[in-house]
C-alpha cells in the first residue's frame, strides 16, 4: 500500500511531466527547430524536462539534482522568453500588450513547473521531518532567495552578453 506522501509525490511528478510536455509541444509548434537553429537549445531543455527530470524526481538520490536542473532551465526560459517579448514590443506598450501580447503566460507556466519541482524536492527531503516547524532562511542553498539571486545574476550575464557580443 502506498503511503500518502508517496502518492502526493507521484501526483506532483505526473503534474510536472504534463506541464513539461505541454511546454515542449507549445514551443515546438511556435518555434520549430527546422526553422531556426536557436530553437534547438529550448527544445533540448524541453525534452530534458519531459523525459529525464521526471525520472530523476522519482528517485530520492537524484531529486536534488533534478531540482537544480529544473530551476536552472526555468531561469533560462524566463530570461530568454522575456527577451523574446521585449524585442518584439512596439511602442506604446499597454497593460494588454504585456498581459496578452507577450510571453508572460508562458513564463507563469514555467513558474508553476518550478513550484511543482520545489514541492517534490521539499516533500522528498523532508518526509521524515514533516511535523517539525519550518525554519525560515531565505538565502540558504536551494531556498527561494538562492533562486532569486541566480535569476538576477544569470539575467545580468545574459544582458551583458547581448551588449558585449553584438
Amino acid at each position: 500500500m502506498m503511503k500518502k506522501s508517496d502518492y502526493i509525490r507521484c501526483t506532483l511528478i505526473t503534474a510536472y511531466f504534463f506541464l513539461s510536455l505541454g511546454g515542449l509541444l507549445l514551443h515546438m509548434r511556435i518555434h520549430p527547430v527546422s526553422k531556426d537553429i536557436e530553437n534547438f537549445i529550448p527544445a533540448i531543455c524541453g525534452v530534458l524536462s519531459t523525459v529525464v527530470l521526471p525520472l530523476m524526481f522519482w528517485y530520492v538520490k537524484t531529486v536534488p539534482y533534478a531540482y537544480i536542473i529544473n530551476g536552472m532551465t526555468v531561469i533560462i526560459g524566463i530570461i530568454t522568453m522575456a527577451h523574446f517579448s521585449a524585442v518584439r514590443f512596439v511602442p506604446p506598450i499597454g497593460l494588454y500588450d504585456i498581459l496578452v501580447g507577450s510571453t508572460l503566460a508562458d513564463i507563469v507556466i514555467l513558474l508553476g513547473k518550478f513550484a511543482v519541482g520545489k514541492a517534490v524536492y521539499d516533500l522528498t527531503l523532508s518526509a521524515s521531518s514533516m511535523d517539525q516547524p519550518r525554519k525560515v532562511n531565505t538565502l540558504r542553498f536551494l531556498n527561494m532567495g538562492w533562486w532569486v539571486i541566480h535569476l538576477a545574476l544569470m539575467s545580468l550575464a545574459y544582458v551583458l552578453g547581448r551588449i558585449l557580443w553584438k
